[in-house]
């Protein structure tokens, strides 16, 4: 009697373990899709803030018409931060970067003051930059407005089509969880489906023969979140010693939005599916549960 008690017993731990690690393996799988859609956000805007726009100013422009176009661009609800690139600072970049100076064979500096702003995220698009660019047109002052076009539009497509390709993937990802999940529940409810029918016998409610299971799942919810989280860190720490730079786009809140999601999903997943289990034989008849 006691043999068999422990042979139940072991049962019983050997179901727990397989259903906390595989709800684990699923979790790490569904927390690498929010952590990439938080991730590849963070990218875009990262993206976006240095997005430079150069403009050429006119080679007669003084120095206090410099400073008030400076102060006026600043008061843009589009600049970011700018910098102002004087003709003698241009010269020194350029020397420095190409090792000769270009005024030995010219005899005269062949660059132009410019001014270079930083955008303002949420402006770095197609067509708010088509009316920034009209818009600085208009300064007399300003020759030149220069910005990589092709390169903005070419980030913002492939970032939609990542987006796109992600939202698929957490979608897929959420039925296929379920479905694993809800089967490895449904198995561990399953050994014990006499034992909910006898319960049902004796008048215990429906709320109360559920509740030692859900109570249960929820336990296994949570260590299999906890155990989701853990390596989903050590795959960051590892990047992170791979490439130090990494932490420009990984935040501390990509990470925390991520450990909390997977362990909020860790707890509704396995609550559903053991709730949905153990009503499925609650409404059983005894000659159904001998038949399944």
């Amino acid at each position: 009697m006691v043999k068999r008690k422990k042979k139940k017993k072991n049962h019983s731990g050997l179901q727990a373990a397989t259903l906390c690690i595989s709800t684990a393996m699923v979790l790490v799988l569904l927390g690498m899709v929010v952590f990439s859609v938080l991730t590849a956000r963070n990218l875009s805007q990262y993206v976006k803030e240095n997005f430079v726009i150069t403009l050429t100013l006119d080679d007669d422009m003084t120095k206090p018409e410099t400073q008030l176009l400076t102060k006026s661009l600043k008061k843009k609800a589009y600049v970011s931060h700018l910098d102002f690139i004087s003709k003698e600072q241009a010269l020194k970049e350029h020397t420095k970067a190409m090792g000769s100076d270009p005024t030995e064979f010219i005899g005269d500096n062949p660059f132009m003051a410019s001014v270079e702003f930083y955008l303002v995220g949420d402006y770095a698009n197609s067509d708010s930059l088509r009316w920034i660019q009209k818009e600085l047109k208009k300064y007399p002052k300003i020759t030149e407005v220069t910005y990589q076009r092709d390169l903005m539009d070419s980030v913002n497509a492939n970032l939609r089509r990542i987006n796109i390709i992600l939202l698929i993937l957490a979608c897929l990802l959420t039925c296929v969880s379920f479905s694993l999940i809800n089967n490895t529940v449904r198995l561990g409810i399953y050994a014990r489906r006499f034992n909910i029918h006898t319960m049902k016998l004796v008048g215990a409610s429906w709320g109360f023969i559920r509740r030692p299971f859900i109570k249960q799942s929820l336990w296994i919810g949570i260590l299999a979140a906890v155990l989701a989280d853990l390596v989903l860190a050590g795959a960051v720490f590892a990047l992170y010693r791979f490439q130090p730079n990494l932490l420009t786009v990984v935040t501390w809140e990509v990470m925390t939005i991520t450990a909390v999601s997977v362990v909020l999903f860790g707890l509704f997943i396995t609550w559903i599916c053991t709730y949905i289990s153990v009503n499925k034989f609650l409404k059983m008849t005894a000659g159904q549960l001998y038949k399944i």
